[in-house]
């Protein structure tokens, strides 16, 4: 029998810092969500839900890594606090 961990809100700033980072990178790049996540091999509502403000979307590495490199930055830059 296996339980699923909750996700926990202690880390919720974090998880909006990393959206708000993925945000501003997009931007930077003048690329549209569905560019960005065209190139990332993931849906446009998944992406979106990503980069909302209002809500926690837990992804994995491999998703974080493939937006960095559709971006065109090292992965730690999605992860700074404060850009």
């Amino acid at each position: 029998m296996s339980r699923r961990k909750e996700l926990s809100f202690e880390n919720k700033d974090y998880y909006y810092q990393i959206a708000l980072n993925i945000t501003y990178y997009r931007r930077k790049a003048g690329l549209t969500q569905e560019q960005l996540a065209e190139k990332s091999d993931i849906s446009r509502s998944f992406l979106s839900a990503i980069e909302a403000p209002n809500m926690i979307k837990v992804f994995s590495l491999e998703v974080l890594f493939r937006l960095a490199k559709a971006l065109e930055v090292e992965p730690a830059r999605l992860l700074e606090r404060n850009q």
